[in-house]
């Protein structure tokens, strides 16, 4: 039976599931409004939070609408959680997520993993937390208008339909109260690694589960960062392998990349993000901005991705500063961004595990040679890294959508997917040293 289920996800079964969840969002599932949940008492933190990584502070049920069907019925059991992770700092943050129990076998090989999944972007305002729209698929808010979408449905979906276990984290400062740090390779990896703990907790299950993460753009940022750090940060983890897909791994050259394009507004994110953390830039950053250019960051600070798209598409920087250079090249030349952007910069440590990166070579959003230099910088530490570029020809440069997402789908969903590479991992098929394709 295990044998069958593996060639069902070879076979491309998984991108049956892709379409059946995408089609089951697209038929008219419910949407609700999104501002009266996360401003809930469930997304308030207690006034007191356990200190100890991956300590459940509290859950509550979800129901699940979107969801399809597998051969045993619903794939699992929802619910929305809030665990204890770690700010920059090292100081305990609450941050809330989506938990889902599996209802039928686990249809690999060896014991049932814990599969963490990284969110790509969904923006900073609390109401864009990927747990609002996971229930329904999709979240509306009225005031301010606004639309955000659960993005993690395919993969959530196929993992559950593998019989894992799974976590979708919402990170720090979404839906809980306090700025989101987008794209902070430190407090990103400690939500993905706490999120695997507080799994493990929910299910009763100990630190000799296999664990597997999974993550694109945003997500394969986070994944990445929480492989580099899992040795020291959580060495107990039994951590068999790492999808980062084109992965936010240095963001100066991201900031560059995206500037101009359909989602360029994302780049407030990445700068919102970094003042919080690192307050000496402030000044610097408010005597390059225009007061125009300051209140768009405040804006988009209370804005999803698809608010950016409708509202504020190709945002170019130059329309943020003064002297109507780009925000990328002042952050260039300031003496107070270099080592920010070069500490947040993933690369720097060492996976201990397997990690596949992938990469489009004409993605406008990611850039593929930040990916690339991710994997290189790994292997000459010795890591076990393989590297797949996705050669995808360019289709509307700078509109995101099918020069970003299109390799999101053929390397997470199509065939010698990233399904496949993590369950070989999780099968203990053997791999070593580093392919860089």
């Amino acid at each position: 039976m295990k044998r069958q289920n593996r060639r069902w996800v070879r076979a491309g079964h998984v991108g049956a599931a892709l379409i059946l969840a995408t089609a089951t969002v697209v038929a008219g599932v419910a949407t609700r409004e999104a501002a009266a949940e996360p401003m809930s008492s469930f997304y308030t933190p207690p006034d007191r939070i356990p200190q100890e990584p991956g300590a459940i502070i509290k859950t509550a049920p979800m129901s699940l609408f979107v969801t399809p069907p597998t051969e045993q019925g619903w794939p699992g059991r929802a619910q929305h959680v809030m665990y204890t992770s770690r700010l920059q700092d090292g100081s305990a943050v609450a941050v809330s997520g989506t938990y889902l129990e599996p209802t039928g076998p686990w249809r690999g090989a060896g014991s049932r993993p814990t599969v963490v999944i990284g969110p790509g972007t969904s923006g900073q305002a609390d109401r864009c937390a990927m747990s609002v729209a996971f229930s329904t698929g999709v979240s509306v808010s009225a005031e301010p208008l606004g639309l955000s979408a659960n993005q993690e449905l395919p993969s959530s979906t196929v993992w559950s339909g593998l019989g894992a276990r799974v976590l979708v984290t919402d990170y720090v400062g979404l839906g809980i109260p306090g700025i989101h740090t987008y794209a902070n390779r430190f407090e990103s990896g400690h939500a993905i690694l706490d999120g695997v703990r507080a799994a493990n907790n929910l299910a009763g299950v100990g630190p000799e589960t296999p664990v597997v993460l999974w993550g694109y753009s945003q997500g394969g940022g986070a994944t990445a960062a929480a492989a580099e750090m899992q040795p020291t940060y959580a060495p107990e983890l039994n951590l068999k392998g790492t999808w980062a897909g084109g992965p936010v791994a240095d963001l100066a050259a991201i900031l560059e990349k995206i500037d101009g394009a359909l989602i360029g507004g994302a780049i407030g994110y990445a700068v919102n993000g970094m003042l919080a953390r690192y307050p000496e830039l402030q000044r610097a950053v408010d005597q390059v901005t225009s007061p125009a250019g300051r209140a768009m960051l405040e804006t988009l600070s209370d804005s999803c991705i698809a608010d950016v798209i409708t509202h504020h598409p190709y945002l170019k920087t130059t329309s943020l500063t003064k002297d109507g250079r780009s925000l990328s090249a002042h952050l260039a030349e300031l003496p107070e961004a270099a080592p920010v952007l070069e500490q947040l910069r993933i690369g720097n440590s060492t996976p201990a595990t397997p990690v596949l990166i992938t990469s489009g070579r004409n993605d406008d959003t990611v850039p593929y040679g930040q990916a690339r230099r991710l994997a290189e910088d790994w292997c000459g530490k010795g890591a076990t890294v393989t590297f797949r570029t996705n050669d995808l020809p360019p289709i509307l440069p700078g509109t995101t959508i099918p020069n970003h997402f299109g390799p999101e789908l053929i390397d997470g969903f199509g065939p010698d997917n990233a399904f496949t590479y993590l369950l070989d991992r999780l099968a203990d098929k053997p791999v070593s040293g580093c392919s860089l394709d």
